[in-house]
């Protein structure tokens, strides 16, 4: 799906559905659900690596994943991570990196950040790279940000994020994804810009969501490293297999749940 049926589907009042994607079984799975997006993300390093974070992720590991993906997926779209260290040394090195996932598969690159990062993003656009800006929670910052925490609960962070979706969004990126900040500041973001906004804890007034498919389907149980039952799900991610009796199902229902604006719940957001 290009990203300019997207657009058109948001224009038509309709919701977004993502979902984080990793090989060609699954993506054929999403694509046959009616995922809009299949977002191709560094989360690999926590679901399929077993990590803590995503910091080890290499952009070998992403132009891997995304050729899978790209495999198995003929109508939606596909968003890939560029993992940390790939994008933030220089506009140049950046460049260099977006045009690799881009040739492995991907419609769209996802950076994390604000500030400086618009320059970043400008640069590539301005290349004809497609670009998703990532602000709130932004797991590549995990070890400044001090851990898993909500982002903009301030007046300050949440003026400076809406700020850095302003300046994003006049540089012609194609999505802002929202994670992990208060419903009220997503809404608030998604007024103010253009671009469609994704959300994953961010309420339900976006115009897409995303969940990590593992999530979706309750079977991430934490880093590889700790007990399964140490593991306590985040607040935005909910379990749809448990409603169905599938797999595809479940894909379906949450596909389903996006549109008809069900989920995200109040239970799930910040």
């Amino acid at each position: 799906m290009s990203l300019e049926r997207i657009n058109a589907l948001i224009a038509d009042g309709e919701k977004v559905a993502m979902l984080t994607c990793y090989d060609a079984t699954f993506a054929k799975l999403c694509d046959a659900a009616g995922v809009d997006v299949l977002l191709v993300g560094d989360s690999l390093g926590m679901v399929l690596k077993g990590a803590e974070d995503t910091l080890d992720v290499s952009i070998e590991d992403m132009e891997y994943h995304t050729k899978s993906v790209a495999a198995g997926a003929s109508a939606s779209c596909i968003m890939s991570d560029m993992p940390a260290g790939s994008y933030e040394l220089s506009k140049e090195t950046a460049l260099i990196n977006a045009k690799k996932l881009i040739a492995a598969g991907a419609d769209i690159v996802k950076i994390e950040g604000g500030g400086e990062m618009v320059n970043t993003a400008q640069y590539l656009i301005e290349h004809g790279i497609a670009v998703c800006a990532h602000l709130g929670f932004t797991p590549q910052s995990v070890k400044k940000l001090g851990g898993y925490r909500i982002q903009g609960k301030t007046d300050e962070s949440a003026q400076n994020i809406l700020q850095d979706a302003v300046a994003m969004d006049k540089v012609g990126v194609g999505f802002v994804l929202l994670e992990m900040v208060p419903a009220l500041l997503a809404k608030t973001i998604t007024e103010s810009i253009n671009a469609p906004t994704i959300g994953i804890g961010a309420g339900a007034d976006c115009d897409g969501q995303v969940l990590v498919l593992q999530d979706l389907l309750g079977i991430y149980t934490g880093p590889a490293s700790k007990k399964p039952e140490t593991f306590k799900s985040p607040r935005f991610a909910k379990n749809f297999l448990t409603e169905n009796n599938s797999i595809q199902s479940a894909v379906q229902a949450y596909v389903e749940a996006v549109k008809n604006n069900t989920f995200p719940g109040k239970e799930h957001s910040y």
